[in-house]
């Protein structure tokens, strides 16, 4: 057993592995105050995360009876499984339900598994079933949907969307105050950060936008096209994609981009991953080839291709693809990044729109603990983090009257920085201004660049 573990507020969480998604978490949840304990086999990657963090760290098997009374079971709030094995995963929370009675988040990737997952989370009694290669899947057909986006966040079970984009040179937003841009263009939509020079700022109505700015904006699911074209963004249809790699991101990514109508080719070095691709996805073409070979990709079409998603194991050949293909093609790219290290050199190349599949789990889960630790049931639905993680997008269901509801907005004593984004009220959008309020029954978007709310009421000086 390694490590130290005063007390501390917050939730006594388990993480039983030691990877890219379980450090994240650490990451994260060390930040907001949890008693983590962190469980893995190798005894080298305890001893490294726990010097780098105030946690627990015990050497052995998450599944095994002993080694989580060891780690605390009796006592936790949860446990969230994130070894590389969906099985282990599973066991690990269902040994985990049987002797601590806790709550249970397990990571489940296999695509046997992603039709199943409401049976699995109901049988085995889970909190949650988290699969981050079909959810950076999502991600990405959202924004080949819209391919001048950077990045589209969803948000009120899909009616709503958050839209990063950046603003060309020339652009009829150049210089034009946000009140105006409400005013004569759009009045549907609301700007909510906006990152200038490295800073990031959460604007008021009298903010001035400039040709360079990255911004998000929120807006329901039909208005982010029409907007873009309104501002002369125009969005083609994407027809066709080329993706290179054949793990699960491209099987998922596929499959959704087929069902859209659009031409899928993929290209996999591995024979037999192929031969059960082409089974899987007959109406794709599937390559067996070096998808990182010039001459190949040349032959295949790269230089007239719509889009092109290198989805590779290896970060720095997504990146080199990516910088290739921006050379010789219009394609909209998207580059899916494994790794953490070397952010601010990827952010300085200019790739556009970058997934972080670990990143994707840490929110959903961060999302849940959030809720939890408030202890009104769901009380946290979506979870984003904006801008390097420097703004939050959080949507918190609003199941109870309190100190926020029945007021109009400009009657609330809302913190600095922080914007109230979109109301979701029966499944209608409302971008709000100072007349609207929060009622209970509604779901409301926040985005502030406070971290760590976990309840509404954090939104009040």
């Amino acid at each position: 057993m390694f490590g130290k573990n005063p007390a501390k507020q917050g939730l006594k969480i388990i993480i039983v592995g030691c990877g890219k998604v379980g450090a994240t978490l650490i990451e994260q949840l060390s930040k907001e105050g949890h008693d983590i304990t962190i469980i893995d086999k190798n005894s080298d990657k305890i001893t490294e995360i726990t010097n780098l963090y105030d946690i627990m760290g015990i050497t052995g098997n998450g599944a095994s009876y002993s080694v989580q009374k060891s780690a605390g079971i009796d006592s936790a709030d949860l446990l969230i499984a994130v070894t590389a094995s969906d099985e282990l995963n599973l066991l690990c929370c269902t040994i985990a339900r049987q002797v601590g009675h806790c709550s249970t988040i397990a990571r489940v990737r296999t695509p046997d598994y992603s039709n199943e997952v409401g049976y699995l989370r109901d049988a085995l009694g889970l909190a949650m079933i988290i699969n981050p290669e079909l959810e950076a899947a999502k991600e990405a057909a959202r924004i080949l949907y819209l391919p001048t986006a950077l990045e589209v966040n969803s948000f009120a079970h899909g009616q709503a969307e958050m839209v990063k984009f950046k603003i060309p040179e020339g652009n009829i937003l150049d210089n034009m105050a946000i009140a105006d841009l409400g005013k004569n263009i759009a009045h549907n939509i609301l700007i909510c950060a906006v990152e200038r020079g490295g800073n990031v700022y959460i604007p008021s109505g009298n903010f001035r936008l400039a040709a360079g700015d990255v911004i998000s904006f929120v807006a329901s699911n039909k208005v982010p096209k029409h907007f873009l074209g309104s501002v002369g963004i125009k969005n083609s249809r994407i027809k066709n994609t080329m993706i290179i790699g054949g793990g699960k991101v491209a099987y998922y990514l596929a499959s959704q981009l087929t069902n859209m109508g659009i031409s899928i080719k993929i290209i996999e070095t591995d024979k037999a991953r192929c031969e059960e691709l082409s089974l899987l996805l007959p109406k794709a073409i599937i390559i067996n080839g070096d998808g990182t070979d010039q001459e190949l990709l040349r032959e295949e079409g790269i230089e007239s291709a719509d889009s092109f998603v290198p989805l590779t194991g290896i970060d720095e050949e997504n990146v080199m693809l990516t910088l290739f293909a921006k050379q010789v093609s219009k394609a909209k790219v998207i580059t899916k990044i494994n790794r953490n290290t070397f952010r601010e050199v990827i952010n300085s190349l200019d790739l556009g729109s970058v997934l972080y599949p670990r990143y994707i789990t840490s929110e959903a889960i961060i999302a849940y603990v959030r809720a939890k630790k408030a202890s009104r049931n769901r009380n946290i639905e979506t979870l984003y983090h904006m801008f390097d993680s420097r703004v939050e997008a959080i949507e918190f269901c609003i199941d109870e009257e309190s100190a926020v509801t029945g007021k109009t907005l400009m009657e609330l004593n809302l913190k600095d920085n922080l914007l109230i984004a979109c109301i979701n009220r029966n499944g209608s959008i409302i971008i709000p201004s100072g007349q609207d309020s929060i009622q209970v029954g509604d779901t409301v978007i926040i985005v502030t660049t406070h971290i760590g709310f976990s309840d509404i009421l954090d939104i009040l000086k």
